[in-house]
C-alpha cells in the first residue's frame, strides 16, 4: 500500500521545514514551538511525522529538533542511534543520557525569532 500524503499535509510539511531550516547552529527547537508559531498549537505530533520524512532532505537539520523537555525522541529516526546526538554535539550542544544540558540557552523559539 502507497502512503500518500494529501496536499494539506505536504503544505504543513514543507512549512514545518522553512521553520527548521531557520534554526541556527547550536541552537534546538521544539516540534510544540514549530506547531504553535505555524499556529497549529496541537499539532506537534505531526510536526514530528514532518521530520520523520525529511531524511532524503540533508538542507533540513532535523537534528535540532526535540521534545518540549529537551529529549532527543527522534533519534531513532536517523542513521545510527547516536547520530542525532553527535550532529548536535558538533555544534556545540551537551547531550547526556538523550538530554539537552542548558536546554534553555539553546533553546530556539520561532515564535519570537522569526517575528515579522
Amino acid at each position: 500500500m502507497i502512503n500518500r500524503l494529501s496536499d494539506t499535509t505536504k503544505d504543513f510539511f514543507e512549512q514545518v521545514f522553512a521553520v527548521v531550516k531557520e534554526i541556527p547552529e547550536g541552537r534546538v527547537t521544539s516540534y510544540g514551538a514549530i506547531a504553535n508559531y505555524l499556529g497549529a498549537k496541537k499539532s506537534s505530533r505531526m510536526v514530528g511525522w514532518a521530520m520523520n520524512a525529511c531524511h532524503n532532505r540533508p538542507e533540513i537539520p532535523a537534528h535540532r529538533v526535540v521534545n518540549r523537555n529537551g529529549l532527543l525522541t527522534g533519534k531513532m529516526h536517523f542513521c545510527s542511534p547516536n547520530d542525532m546526538q553527535n550532529r548536535l554535539e558538533k555544534e556545540g550542544v551537551k547531550v547526556v543520557s538523550d538530554q539537552i544540558m542548558d536546554f534553555k540557552l539553546h533553546f530556539w523559539d520561532p515564535e519570537e525569532e522569526l517575528k515579522v
